[in-house]
């Protein structure tokens, strides 16, 4: 069977179905395929935290029915400090927002076809001309957009996607009831999401604990397994052991317990992105780092680079003559570094150095945060070098030279 669109998006997750609601409300041919089958979709890959900020409901109309709880505010934790920042939110039922952007794709006109695993570009004169899927299925379209996430099938073999394994965060998380979310002694959680600094829960990462009412939150952890991991780490112990450690050693979780079936599991890269696209071909979404390095959040990142792979396409199908070559299609490139991940480098530096510090330097930016503006924490992720250089200490100067023995060469 052959079928040809306009374009043809691979994978269901934000990214994908964002483009392909762009799209089809603009009245393109568009398909878009998803590797579960629709009756358990998104059971497999239900795998994000859905911690988000209501510029990402607004700009993308999600409606307050996917939401499991809005938030007010985002506190970060260190062994022994704490510090709280108003910032609202919303923490998303991930698996009711995914259906929510398929089925609205769908109802645009767009095709959604499950059971429909990529394999591989359809590859004619050296550029991709379709998707090879369901063994030996293919559909044909004008632009390919791959959005699959880490695995990249038709990315990697385009030679767009280079992700590298030591880059990888790892993640577990499970949604739990019985929590005690305002605990003597620790930062009141209620409508909060609370992101925690400490090496011997979560060695070169962070665990997390976000409300979602009453006794009930997501609580979990991730991690990189770099170097600071590596110095962090007790010998033997999983993913899985930091966090029972944790829910052990943690009074809030006293009396809590793990929902059946409420366990997810996932990844994602902390790199800088390199190639985003070639000859009718564009990578959205975590199938190139586009999760923010610093907060962890990663759909209005991903929903973004959706949009603007859309506004892409919309640019190269409109004239009476379309053109989808790598040339015509770099303004996707330029959309994303203007508005997906601006200062991609130096926040990504900024969070590698991050995590290299140790925790007696994470009690101390936490007292940092509670003496400076409000807003230097939010400058400072949008990269702003004034305000990153006021998170400095002068001792912080070994953190630095330990950073650019180490990663530095990776950045360039």
């Amino acid at each position: 069977m052959t079928d040809r669109f306009d374009v043809a998006i691979a994978g269901a997750g934000p990214a994908g179905a964002q483009c392909a609601r762009d799209l089809a409300q603009r009245d393109y041919d568009v398909v878009l395929l998803e590797a579960e089958q629709e009756d358990e979709f998104p059971r497999q890959s239900n795998k994000s935290t859905a911690g988000t900020f209501p510029s990402m409901m607004s700009s993308f109309g999600i409606p307050d029915d996917v939401v499991m709880q809005y938030t007010d505010s985002v506190v970060l934790e260190s062994p022994n400090e704490h510090y709280t920042k108003h910032q609202p939110g919303a923490v998303l039922e991930f698996g009711d927002f995914k259906n929510f952007l398929v089925d609205d794709a769908r109802d645009h006109g767009a095709e959604v076809w499950f059971d429909s695993r990529v394999s591989k570009p359809v590859m004619e004169g050296g550029e991709a001309v379709g998707i090879r899927y369901a063994g030996d299925e293919e559909v044909h379209a004008d632009i390919i957009v791959d959005a699959t996430g880490p695995a990249a099938p038709l990315s990697k073999a385009l030679n767009v996607s280079h992700l590298e394994r030591e880059k990888q965060a790892i993640g577990i998380e499970w949604e739990m009831e019985g929590i005690d979310i305002d605990h003597e002694g620790y930062a009141d959680l209620h409508d909060a999401m609370m992101l925690r600094l400490d090496h011997d829960i979560a060695p070169g990462g962070y665990s997390w604990i976000f409300h979602t009412g009453e006794d009930t939150a997501k609580v979990g952890l991730c991690y990189i397994q770099n170097e600071s991991h590596r110095n962090h780490a007790q010998q033997g112990m999983s993913i899985d052991d930091y966090l029972e450690y944790w829910l052990d050693t943690d009074p809030r979780f006293e009396n809590a317990r793990k929902l059946e079936g409420k366990q997810h599991r996932g990844s994602a890269h902390l790199q800088t992105p390199g190639k985003l696209h070639t000859d009718n071909f564009m990578a959205i979404g975590d199938t190139v780092p586009t999760i923010d390095p610093l907060w962890g959040e990663g759909i209005h990142k991903c929903m973004a680079s959706g949009r603007a792979a859309a506004i892409a396409a919309d640019y190269c199908l409109t004239p009476d003559e379309r053109d989808t070559s790598a040339a015509n299609l770099s303004v996707y490139e330029d959309l994303w570094h203007e508005r997906v991940a601006p200062n991609a480098r130096t926040r990504l530096a900024m969070t590698h150095l991050l995590y290299l510090a140790d925790n007696e330097r994470y009690d101390t930016l936490m007292q940092d945060l509670q003496q400076l503006p409000d807003d230097i924490l939010s400058k400072a992720n949008e990269g702003d070098p004034r305000a990153i250089l006021k998170l400095f200490h002068a001792d912080d100067v070994s953190l630095v030279k330990r950073f650019a023995r180490e990663e530095l060469v990776d950045l360039l």
